[in-house]
């Protein structure tokens, strides 16, 4: 069995507070036999403070502050690893490669970083302030095979289908999703970003028959109001463990081998497909 974690918290721009808040929920996780646990989108620096009110979900303001910028192999990511110990954790940070900022999950163990995905989709504004990922790849882990994505990224299926054919049994998608802000519902549980936000992570897991590991930031940053909603999904699309709206870490133990294997006996939607006949359109 492995025991996986999805984790609803605030993380702001302190690294040292957000360090030391990794440490503590590590620590209690390790205490719940966990092997995975997938933290937020920007945990190490906090995500974009956006000022007043734009169109839904965008980021046309000028930010307050922008995150701090990280190397892969500087003191935060040695630190993460220190922390991670016999755990895996995938962690959301700000990366440069020395010119340019990328918005970033690194998977990490006690051994250093195992792999980086930065993030391909970028919603309104975001690429005015980060560049673009360009590749999605899974990565051999403690875990098994293990593919990550940021936030936006969950609404492409062809993201999640690329880590599913790149080998992927799991998926952890950190991130910080924010409520509507031109319809925001007074509860959170009812606001249609929370649901699109539920809907994509049951759909990617049960599309692909894998094991879904979805983290969110939780809480306000700025002007922004984000939803939790951290869950384990099963590769049937059903939810083992969820934090609601509210912040705290989902736990769920799978036999990931004997899950897969199960989802994919009648019907095998990776080995089922047709790509010869999935072409774009032509246009005159």
């Amino acid at each position: 069995m492995t025991t996986f974690a999805a984790v609803s918290e605030n993380f702001g721009r302190d690294v040292d507070q957000n360090l030391a808040r990794i440490a503590e929920i590590v620590g209690s996780a390790r205490g719940g036999g966990v092997d995975l646990l997938a933290l937020p989108e920007a945990c190490l620096g906090g995500y974009l403070s956006v000022l007043g009110r734009g169109r839904d979900g965008s980021h046309d303001e000028q930010p307050e502050s922008l995150p701090p910028v990280m190397d892969v192999e500087g003191p935060e990511l040695r630190r993460v690893a220190e922390i991670a110990g016999d755990m895996t954790l995938v962690v959301g940070l700000c990366e440069s490669d020395g010119s340019t900022r990328y918005n970033s999950a690194a998977v990490v163990s006690g051994d250093g970083v195992i792999g980086v995905h930065r993030k391909v989709h970028q919603p309104l504004g975001e690429g005015l302030f980060y560049a673009a990922g360009e590749t999605f790849q899974a990565f051999s882990t403690p875990v098994g095979r293990l593919g990550a994505l940021i936030c936006y990224d969950k609404a492409f299926p062809e993201a999640a289908r690329a880590l599913a054919l790149d080998g992927a049994e799991v998926v952890a998608c950190i991130s910080a999703w924010p409520a509507s802000r031109t319809a925001t519902a007074g509860d959170l549980a009812d606001d249609r970003w929370t649901h699109r936000f539920d809907l994509f992570d049951s759909a990617r897991a049960l599309e692909n028959q894998i094991v879904w590991v979805a983290s969110n930031q939780v809480g306000t940053f700025g002007s922004l109001r984000f939803v939790g909603s951290a869950k384990i999904v099963g590769p049937g699309g059903d939810v083992r463990a969820t934090t609601g709206t509210d912040g705290g870490t989902a736990v769920a133990s799978l036999d990931v081998r004997a899950e897969l294997e199960g989802a994919r006996r009648a019907m095998f939607h990776l080995g089922d497909r047709r790509p010869e006949t999935y072409r774009e359109p032509a246009h005159a």
